[in-house]
């Protein structure tokens, strides 16, 4: 017997009923081109899939600055001669260690620094991604005589940090803080408690009540952890989040972003007290046990804050053009729930199949929006998730909102009318 026979023909039953659900997702080579374009299959598409929230990935000072750290170009003969190519190549590609075990490369020093001063915290902390920085901090943070209290829809990086703990895990709704402020209440013999929630949900655009949120813990003694995924970048008067916009930066302990959307690099952090710092550095595996993010990666996320913070007409840009497209949709009688703030505008359709089929017939009109199913939302909530960059221009938002209303109105009816 071929060794393993068994278990790959029950994992091609397990993906065989999975494609039968509607669930299989197929993998696509997509290449990411500027203005919020993409090419797939040599075909070029207005995306709105990714989280490029800037449109930062493209930007000149983030490409030059990988690039300043690679070093320079090869020369056109570089193929004929004979030097040693990794002096024509780069400077540096990768950390090819942990920053525990090898240190911080200079470019890591300084990406921390500049984090920590652009989210005004003592200091900072860098992780291989986003998902890490989730894990590592709250499975180092909480423990099995813990309670963590996460929201239903928070990103299943804390969902599962929370689980890799070993602390009591309860999930709440922030539709229905009641049951959360009973939940503390009852929250007795727990060495700790942590409240968990992401600030802006990454399938449903809403905001997290996060002022009462912190009302709660400070009530009940529990730390707060945030996740700023989506909201770096995007929200705040300086791009710090919602954290900032509501003012909250002294209430709450334990902040966690990435470097991956808005500031369109890759990575992820955490920022708050020296203490909080050196307590993660020491005792978070996915940064004690990974490997460094690569310098090149370090210096491209530091220039990609620094516009961040100098280019406050991309945050307008990107918040506008939301706002108009969000409130397009919903006077067109397309479901975008009225609290949706912020690039995320979700088409809530509840079909997978439709979901599919709506995905894919905006594809052959040149609009790449991915329809999002079961496990990344709950059953029965499949929908369209369209992404919105400052780098989309008028006309392709208005290009989206038409075929958008055009399309489901064969599905659903009567075509409405856009207003733009």
């Amino acid at each position: 017997m071929t060794i393993g026979n068994e278990l790959f023909q029950q994992l091609e039953r397990e993906l065989a009923d999975w494609s039968a659900d509607g669930l299989y997702r197929p993998r696509r080579v997509v290449e990411p081109l500027p203005g919020g374009r993409c090419r797939i299959e040599g075909r070029e598409l207005i995306d709105f899939s990714r989280n490029d929230y800037l449109g930062l990935s493209h930007h000149p000072r983030v490409v030059q600055a990988a690039r300043s750290v690679l070093g320079d170009p090869p020369p056109s003969d570089f193929a004929r001669q004979t030097v040693d190519p990794t002096a024509a190549l780069a400077k540096c590609l990768g950390a090819t260690a942990s920053a525990q075990v090898s240190g911080r490369t200079p470019a890591m020093a300084e990406l921390e620094a500049a984090i920590a001063e652009f989210e005004g915290t003592e200091d900072a902390l860098v992780f291989p991604s986003g998902f890490a920085a989730n894990v590592g901090t709250i499975s180092a943070l909480a423990g099995r005589d813990d309670l963590l209290l996460c929201d239903r829809l928070n990103h299943a990086s804390l969902i599962d940090g929370a689980r890799l703990s070993g602390a009591t895990l309860r999930v709440y709704r922030h539709d229905r803080l009641d049951r959360l402020e009973r939940a503390l209440r009852n929250a007795s013999g727990y060495r700790r408690r942590f409240v968990v929630t992401d600030t802006v949900f990454s399938m449903d655009g809403r905001v997290a009540p996060l002022r009462d949120l912190c009302d709660l813990a400070d009530r009940f003694e529990a730390t707060l952890i945030v996740d700023e995924a989506h909201a770096t970048g995007v929200f705040g008067p300086h791009g710090r989040g919602i954290v900032e916009e509501l003012g909250l930066e002294d209430r709450i302990a334990v902040r966690v972003g990435t470097l991956s959307k808005a500031v369109a690099a890759l990575g992820g952090f955490v920022a708050g007290s020296r203490t909080l710092i050196e307590y993660l550095r020491q005792f978070a595996r996915p940064y004690v046990y990974s490997t460094a993010l690569p310098p090149c990666v370090c210096a491209a996320a530091r220039a990609a804050l620094e516009v961040i913070r100098t280019e406050p007409q991309l945050r307008q840009r990107l918040r506008r053009g939301s706002a108009e497209t969000a409130s397009a949709l919903r006077s067109a009688g397309v479901p975008v729930a009225d609290d949706v703030r912020g690039p995320i505008v979700p088409i809530l359709l509840r079909d997978n199949e439709l979901a599919c089929r709506l995905g894919e017939a905006l594809f052959n009109h040149g609009l790449f929006v991915p329809a999002i199913r079961p496990p990344t939302v709950p059953r029965g909530t499949a929908r369209l998730r369209i992404s919105l960059s400052a780098a989309h221009r008028q006309q392709d938002l208005q290009r989206l909102r038409r075929t958008l209303i055009a399309l489901l109105s064969r599905e659903t009816g009567p075509e409405p009318s856009d207003d733009g």
